[in-house]
C-alpha cells in the first residue's frame, strides 16, 4: 500500500479498522481516507479515518453526525453507544424481503423526503411488511431522540 501522487483520497470498505490505520500510516496528511463500512464507522475514525461514507447514512444522518462530535472530542463512551445502536438498526434495516435500498427509501419518505422507490429488478419491501418499516422509523426517531435530543 504505497500512496501515489495522483491518488488523494480512498474509500475503505474492507471490514478490518486494521487497514485504515494502515492506509493512514503511509498516506500522509494531505490524503484522505474514508470508512466505508456503516457498521464500524466509529471504530474506523478512531483507527485514523477522516470521515465515512456508508449507505445507511442517509435515513438517520443525526446518529453519524453525533457519533462523529463523539469521536472527536474524546467522547468515546458515548460513540461506542451511538454504534450500537446504529447496528442495531441496521439489522432492521436489512431485515426485510424487499431490497434494503426500498426500505430506506420508504423510511426516507415517511421523514420528509420523498425518493421514491427502488428502481426494478430491486425487489419493493411486501405490503404485509409496510407496518414495520415505520416500526423502524421510529426506532430511529426514538434514537435520534435520545442520543442528539
Amino acid at each position: 500500500m504505497m500512496a501515489k501522487d495522483q491518488v488523494i483520497g480512498v474509500k475503505n470498505s474492507s471490514m478490518p479498522v486494521m487497514d485504515i490505520n494502515m492506509w493512514k500510516l503511509r498516506a500522509g496528511k494531505d490524503n484522505i481516507v474514508f470508512n466505508g463500512p456503516d457498521e464500524q464507522f466509529v471504530g474506523g475514525r478512531v483507527m485514523g479515518a477522516d470521515a465515512g461514507i456508508g449507505g445507511t447514512y442517509g435515513v438517520y444522518p443525526e446518529l453519524l453526525m453525533e457519533a462523529d462530535r463523539c469521536v472527536r472530542e474524546g467522547n468515546l463512551d458515548k460513540a461506542l453507544k451511538i454504534q450500537l445502536r446504529i447496528n442495531d438498526l441496521i439489522s432492521e434495516l436489512t431485515s426485510f424481503k424487499g431490497n434494503l435500498y426500498d426500505v430506506m427509501k420508504l423510511i426516507l419518505k415517511q421523514r420528509g423526503v420523498n425518493v421514491g422507490r427502488a428502481r426494478l429488478p430491486l425487489p419493493h419491501v411486501e405490503e404485509n411488511e409496510m407496518n414495520r418499516v415505520e416500526e423502524v422509523r421510529k426506532h430511529i426517531d426514538e434514537s435520534i431522540e435520545e442520543f442528539v435530543g
